[in-house]
Formats: C-alpha cells, structure tokens, sequence
C-alpha cells in the first residue's frame, strides 16, 4: 500500500486532504554500454547522463552499432544494459540480434534505437526478448525514461517528494522558510514531512521547533551502510502532528567533513516513509552540497533583495541549472522585503535577472518573527491570522506540485547594475 495513504481507519482530522507530487527515483548502480553507428546518436546517449535519476549511472560509448557489440562481447562481459544502434532493413534485424544474443549474459537487458518506425517489427523485437525499441530520431527524456522503467522494481511504492531550501547569502533565512512551508504542507495537506537539517555544526531545526532529541542526522550519517528504515525511525524526533525532524547536533566538539554521497542513503531511505521530504541545506558549497543540489526534485532558492544577495543567488541559479540542464529551473523566494530605511530590488526584476520563477514574497516581521524563534513556535502558532502563513501555504503547495504561483505584485525598485543585466534576443 502507498505510503500516500493511511494503512489505519482514518479520522476526519488525519486523512490527507491532497495528493503530493511523487518525486522522480533514482536509478541503482548499474553498467550501460552504448554501440552507436552515427556521432549524433552517440551525442544523444551521452546527453542522459545529466539527468539527475542517471547519476549513479556508469555509462559508456563506443562505435560500431549492433556489429560492434557482437564483436565487444564476444571477449568481453556484458553489463547490465546493452544500447545499440542499427540501420540494418527490417528483415536482417531479428538475426543479428539472435547473433548478439549468444554473446550476451541471460541477465543483460537491451535497448534498440532504430531508424524503421514499423509496429510489426517492435512487437516481433519485444516478443523475442528485447527490452525496448526506440525510432530515431528521439529525445534524452526518452532515454532516460525507457531505463527508468526497466530498472524500477515492478509494483515499487512511490517515493517521497524532495525539496531543498538553500540561501543565497548567509542570514537570507533559509531555514526559517524552509520550516514553516513544511509546517504549511503537514497541516493543510496533513501529509508527513520529515526535515532533514543538514547543517551540522550550526543547526537550527532542534531550537525552531523547540526540540532536544538526544539522536538526529547525524547518527544517520555516521552509520555508513548500516542505517536502515527502522533505525532512521528511531533517530527522528516528532515535532508535532504530520512533522518529524533529523536534527543537527549544533556542536562544534568535532569537524563535520563529508564525501559527495555521504547525505545520499539517508534521503534515499526519507523518501521511502515520508511523502515529502524538507532538505535544509546549509550556506555553504562543497561536494556533498553540489551533489545533493544535483539529485533533489525541487530546489529553492531563498535571497533578501540587496545586490549581495543578486549576486548569489545568479551564480547559484546558473551552477544549477549546468547541473540539472533536463530540469525545470529554481525557485525563488525573495525574504524580509520592507526593512525600514533599506534601498532594495524588486522582487520580480531580482527573479527576472536571475532568470528563476518567483514563488513567494515574504515581508520583513521583527516581531512576528523573532517571537516565534525565541519561542521555538512556527508563524502560524504565534499568529495565526498572519498572512504570511497564506505566503508559506502557497510555497508549499507549489513545490509538492499542487499550483502554480501566481504573478508577483508588481513594486518599486532599484536599477540593476550593469554587469547583472541580460541583453533580450531580438
């Protein structure tokens, strides 16, 4: 059964109110080789590399198409999946797959990409025990698409959706956002959220929620390859109804140096209990960050409207989007707009020329704000008519795929400096 729903009779209070967005999964660790017989078909199979479900993808290309293949294998062990290319006619397909197959593992799936769009020959293909076959001309998304599904465990739940908050520049208030959109999504969907606070020395997870567990992330992440469902349970600490917390330690005893997918099994394994899952993602930048960033479905950027902050959040913007080039841009949430006194860029031109979607406009709220972190309480607890808490509900409804947002309220604004400005195609 679906996590999604509830395996227990519901009460009107716990049943989910709405569906959230799956989040995309992550292909295992397996081997693609690739036979092309032309440089653009070779091209193709490269570019779904930079899909982010082929990261723990090991793929390589080579020439020679389906004869190549033959004679590769004919010496060479076959990986998981084979791709291979032909312009053969029709009729000489059929035999010369036969002929790779004897080279072939048992357990080797294959893909074919053809240049015969013909119904009579993909079912004669599938019936004789090829995996798939794709007409040429197609697109990576295909590709990748094609894998996924022979990879994907047959009748496999969904995972939970994965959004990462990160700051453009330090005190931007990333954490503070990323808290309350996900006390917005567990209250108006009343679906689980875990938050998972990454910033180990520094931390604010525990303290926003008024919470002390004496385990968190981590332990999670130390225990290498032994952490499993039942043990990630036990070290999350229930923050109120439909919210769970990975806290960080917040000490700084020891260094918290990690490799690039040191936080990789520990989200894998969110996604598999929780519909969607809160990544609070430090202001820093370093391998693990980078590769995180490059695998979560949704990212938000968080930015206060200065120039220091443009600046951030454009190379931020761009790195992502080199590192997710299939992907849909960044969120923008543009935080504490009105300081008193303080010049500022509109909203709408700061997300315009960091060419990313503007979500959510948040004004700047001393009182509110501050009271809530000195009482270790959300918005919505301290002030419940408070319409920023509509601000986080509508954030959180566009990044588990439930709206799109609506076009920013137009205000005044600062003339962006020159080297930030980008020349409109004519």
């Amino acid at each position: 059964m679906s996590f999604l729903t509830s395996s227990k009779e519901p009460t009107p209070v716990d049943e989910p109110v709405g569906e959230v967005a799956t989040g995309a999964r992550l292909l295992p660790r397996i081997t693609i080789q690739a036979f092309c017989e032309h440089s653009q078909t070779a091209e193709l199979v490269e570019a779904a590399v930079h899909d982010r479900r082929m990261s723990k993808v090991a793929l390589t290309t080579h020439n020679g198409g389906l004869e190549g293949a033959i004679e590769s294998y004919k010496s060479n062990p076959t990986p998981n999946l084979i791709i291979v290319e032909t312009s053969l006619p029709t009729e000489e397909i059929p035999g010369a797959l036969d002929r790779l197959a004897e080279v072939c593992d048992a357990s080797t799936r294959l893909i074919v990409l053809g240049h015969v769009n013909d119904v009579l020959l993909y079912r004669e293909l599938i019936r004789s025990g090829v995996s798939e076959y794709l007409v040429l001309p197609t697109s990576a998304q295909s590709i990748v698409n094609a894998i996924s599904d022979l990879f994907a465990a047959e009748g496999a739940a969904p995972i939970g959706r994965t959004i990462a908050f990160v700051s453009a520049k330090g005190g931007s208030g990333s954490s503070t956002v990323s808290h309350n959109v996900a006390w917005a999504i567990s209250q108006t969907l009343r679906q689980d959220v875990l938050i998972l606070d990454l910033d180990l020395p520094f931390g604010t997870a525990g303290l926003n929620f008024n919470q002390d567990p004496p385990h968190g992330i981590a332990d999670a992440v130390t225990a290498s390859g032994k952490v499993d469902p039942t043990m990630l349970d036990r070290l999350m600490s229930k923050a109120a109804n439909h919210i769970n917390l990975l806290t960080a330690p917040a000490m700084l005893d020891k260094t918290f140096d990690f490799g690039e997918r040191d936080f990789e099994q520990v989200v894998e394994l969110a996604q598999k209990t929780t519909p969607v899952v809160v990544l609070d993602v430090p202001h820093t930048w370093n391998a693990w960050v980078r590769h995180t960033l490059a695998t979560v479905d949704e990212i938000v950027v968080v930015a206060e409207p200065d120039l220091a902050n443009l600046r951030n959040a454009k190379n931020l913007a761009d790195t992502i989007k080199a590192l997710r080039p299939t992907e849909s841009e960044p969120l923008l949430v543009v935080n504490k707009l009105g300081v008193p006194k303080r010049p500022e860029i509109a909203a709408q031109e700061f997300a315009n020329s960091i060419e990313c979607r503007l979500i959510g406009q948040i004004p700047f709220d001393a009182m509110t704000f501050g009271t809530a972190a000195n009482n270790g309480q959300m918005i919505a607890e301290v002030s419940a008519n408070n319409r920023t808490n509509d601000i986080f509900r509508a954030i959180g409804m566009q990044v588990t795929g439930r709206s799109i947002p609506e076009a920013a309220a137009k205000s005044s604004s600062l003339k962006l400096p020159s080297f930030l400005k980008r020349k409109k195609a004519s």
